[in-house]
């Protein structure tokens, strides 16, 4: 049992013995004594004050051509004097939570960018509905699809739909967080947290692989690390390459267990002239030159199960055009198996030494595939705790994000919010500064969230307006879990904030 895991197993909270103080950053509710830390490692007794033990994370949004970072570390003394002009971003990361409901939120801050009045209201939000959306970039087969996938022997997710040249896993939710066993959903928030951290996971699917996921990593699968994605299925390279291959070979085969393409028959070949060969696909034919179901989903060739793509071939046709010595190239949609052919006096395929001619169209498919990486997209529900955070009337700030009126943000990072009810969001955590989650042991994920408004719109909307504070004072005073601050560059392609979209008339 790990570190994490140990820290779950906690008793409850027992009455207090000498100076420990009881922290009310979560609903568990230690006892903590000087010097120590809570269940989950976030709060300390220090000083005979219950502290935030992370630092405030200061995001600088350099100007063009700059990444400096903003000097608020604690190795000096400092006044709480400007430093420099460039714009400063109080992200949720390291703040403190808005627990208990009743009080607002640890920061909000004003600050004025470009003329525009603006608020940001910060916290850590606690995500007992919550979960991850892996995309995981292979043509490999993981597990069939609603098979459910395991992180130290427990579910934490299943298999959902396979998109163009990946896969995805639905982990994490409310029924596995806390409508399992004690042991699933512990194991199921550090697995959230952990990939969220953009730490590598170990995760096997019923029925299926096993398979390491590390945002932003290449996925390895049954201990083998993918180098790239498929350049399509086997219907789309023929698209992309068949007039590569014209006047070089015979007949061509893109072996794929979703779409398998056959150049002859294909329109891509019809259309620049490409003459009958008289092969037969076993499989299922679609359109001219598309099959599908030439074999089952595994780790062969084009995600299929076979390891000799002769076994999806039929008898060859003489009296459709198959003649001896006839060439034929065989290749997956990856580029990384191929394999040269010419068919003997009996109309067989006879495997030769591959031909440099045909070398640089098989480079070209290597060429033309992304690097397999692995993408992490945290899914959370902003509920009660985090909308009275913000204002005394949560529906409010509900209507201000769908009306495009309140920009969210996770640790600095763009988010997509969902339309329909709530506020429902989805956040790419590699764009989000690193060990950006915690965890409290109810169990729940801890997520950083921002939400940037007009000074005008957060008082309309029942903010509250005697918590405002200018960026200058929360430098230097910090706030009522305050431990200290630190600078970093906000991460590359961060917007802070659109202010195309704030910059618009306020309403009434």
């Amino acid at each position: 049992m790990n570190e994490l895991s140990e820290r779950f197993e906690i008793e409850p909270p027992q009455k207090p013995t000498g100076e420990k103080l009881r922290c009310d950053a979560c609903p568990v509710m230690c006892y903590i004594a000087e010097g120590r830390t809570g269940a989950c490692d976030r709060y300390g007794n220090f000083g005979g004050k219950i502290t935030r033990c992370d630092p405030v994370t200061i995001l600088e949004h350099a100007e063009e051509g700059g990444r400096e970072v903003v000097p608020f570390g604690d190795e000096e003394p400092w006044g709480g004097e400007l430093v420099n002009t460039k714009r400063r971003f109080v992200s949720a990361i390291g703040a403190g939570t808005t627990y208990p409901d009743y009080k607002p939120a640890p920061f909000i801050v004003s600050q004025e960018v470009e003329g525009i009045d603006l608020v940001t209201v910060v916290t850590e939000g606690i995500f007992s509905y919550c979960g991850v959306k892996v995309k995981i970039d292979t043509d490999r087969h993981l597990g069939p699809e609603t098979a459910t996938v395991r992180a130290e022997g427990e579910p934490v997710g299943h298999v959902t739909t396979a998109e163009y040249g990946s896969q995805v896993l639905s982990l994490g939710g409310v029924k596995h967080l806390t409508g399992g066993s004690k042991a699933e959903g512990r194991v199921t928030c550090n697995t959230l947290m952990d990939l969220c951290n953009k730490k590598p996971v170990e995760l096997a699917i019923d029925g299926g692989a096993t398979v390491v996921v590390q945002a932003g990593a290449a996925p390895v699968i049954d201990g083998r690390r993918e180098e790239r994605m498929r350049v399509g299925c086997g219907s789309a390279t023929i698209g992309m390459f068949a007039t590569q291959w014209r006047g070089l070979v015979d007949e061509v085969v893109v072996v794929d267990d979703h779409i398998t393409g056959v150049v002859s028959e294909h329109q891509a070949g019809k259309v620049i002239g490409w003459e009958d060969t008289g092969i037969k696909i076993i499989g299922r034919r679609s359109t001219p030159g598309r099959y599908f179901k030439v074999s089952e989903p595994g780790l062969g060739w084009g995600g299929t199960t076979i390891s000799d793509p002769l076994e999806i071939l039929g008898d060859f046709n003489a009296k459709k055009g198959a003649r001896p010595g006839l060439s034929l190239l065989m290749v997956s949609t990856t580029g990384e198996q191929f394999a040269y052919y010419e068919l003997d006096d009996d109309l067989k395929p006879v495997q030769k030494q591959f031909p440099e001619r045909l070398r640089k169209s098989v480079e070209l498919i290597e060429e033309n595939c992304e690097p397999a990486l692995c993408t992490v997209l945290f899914m959370g529900g902003a509920g009660g705790s985090l909308r009275a955070g913000v204002t005394e009337n949560p529906v409010n700030l509900t209507r201000s994000v769908q009306g495009l009126q309140t920009y969210v943000t996770c640790g600095g990072a763009p988010v997509y919010v969902w339309p329909g009810g709530g506020i429902t969001l989805m956040v790419d955590v590699s764009r989000m500064p690193d060990n950006a989650f915690g965890y409290v042991p109810t169990p729940a994920l801890v997520a950083p969230i921002e939400f940037t408004l007009r000074r005008d719109d957060y008082i309309r909307l029942g903010g509250y307006a005697d918590e405002i504070r200018p960026i200058e004072d929360v430098l230097e005073k910090g706030g009522e879990y305050f431990n200290s601050r630190e600078g970093k560059p906000a991460p590359a392609g961060n917007p802070w904030p659109p202010l195309q979209q704030l910059r618009r008339e306020p309403k009434g």
